[in-house]
């Protein structure tokens, strides 16, 4: 291939992403310089993250800056290399760009296990990013026990439905928080969660007094905002809440924080933990190995929300703000 396509971050969104704030380009691909690799990239992961990427609000990476590609996590073949680790043909995946041909110098990619009865979006989407996030974030940090409540917020999305599940395995009654009809349902009847908010339709609070008169154990909090409070409020002693996202203020024109609850935190002895996926990345292995194990048993089930088109990612990434994906969600850039 002579030529990429690639989004460029034009202007740093005020509010939600509005059109303009990338630019869909194309342009010449420069030959393979000593120590890079070509990537044909076959799927693009978009993730609530990628809204932070495009401030410059403190974050744990560096923004990416105007004018640079759009950062995003890929899958896809090396075309070509001039790299020892990769060879042609290898099937790669990591943090990469938001675009059809990636040019890297091989940080953060990596070889990505091909698993018979596991497809490559299944594979990505799962072990990519999603997956470690709900796999640490409850066993490491949440530390579930049998018979414990554990609640789930964003409950049907790439995190939540699989924090659920393994929240299922290791003996918790699961509550999940989900937006409308359709996505609750899944969540109850397909993926094995006790229950079931609607917070388009029902006040949570009121559902968590009639679901969990005792209280609540453990919070996985994606959201933030009045759902994070309505939770916090009902936690029990000793309450464990993994804090792995705030998506509810992301697109937000003024920093509007929830007031710390200090005083509950103190007299319930709750522990709350932020964390990023990368923090457990030295044991990345045993998160990959015991997922796919569940998967191929049948235990856990993923669900991923392919849309076609790098085109039009651009429109895609804001299904993540509005509870537009249901899934996981994915671009598929080119089949395999």
């Amino acid at each position: 291939m002579s030529k990429r396509h690639v989004w460029r971050l034009a202007r740093r969104p005020v509010g939600d992403i509005a059109d303009g704030d990338l630019v869909y380009v194309e342009e010449p691909v420069p030959p393979i310089a000593e120590g890079e690799v070509h990537v044909r990239v076959h799927y693009l992961s978009l993730d609530p993250t990628n809204r932070i990427w495009m401030s410059d609000m403190e974050q744990y990476m560096p923004p990416v800056g105007l004018g640079e590609p759009m950062r995003g996590g890929v899958v896809g073949r090396v075309v070509g290399s001039r790299h020892p680790a990769f060879q042609e043909g290898q099937l790669v995946a990591g943090l990469g760009a938001w675009t059809d041909l990636l040019v890297s110098d091989g940080t953060g990619l990596q070889h990505m296990p091909e698993i018979p009865g596991i497809s490559i979006p299944q594979a990505f989407g799962t072990f990519g990013v999603v997956g470690p996030t709900a796999y640490f974030g409850l066993l490491d940090i949440g530390q579930p026990r049998p018979g414990e409540t554990l609640v789930v917020s964003a409950a049907a999305g790439g995190v939540g439905q699989i924090v659920g599940q393994i929240g299922k395995l290791k003996g918790c009654r699961v509550i999940g928080i989900a937006g409308g009809p359709e996505k609750c349902r899944f969540i109850v009847d397909e993926l094995g969660f006790d229950a079931a908010i609607d917070h388009r339709s029902e006040d949570v609070g009121a559902a968590l007094d009639r679901l969990a008169p005792d209280g609540v154990d453990i919070n996985f909090e994606q959201v933030g905002g009045p759902i994070m409070s309505a939770v916090v409020a009902r936690m029990r002693l000793f309450g464990r809440m993994p804090l792995c996202g705030m998506i509810s203020t992301y697109n937000a024109t003024e920093a509007a924080e929830e007031p710390g609850r200090w005083t509950l935190i103190l007299m319930r002895r709750l522990t709350i933990r932020g964390f990023i996926v990368t923090d457990f990345a030295a044991r990345m292995p045993e998160c990959v190995q015991q997922l796919a194990s569940w998967m191929l048993e049948g235990r856990l089930k993923t669900r991923q929300d392919i849309r076609p088109g790098l085109d039009r990612a651009d429109q895609w990434v804001k299904l993540l703000y509005s509870g537009g994906n249901f899934g996981k969600l994915l671009v598929e850039v080119a089949p395999d």
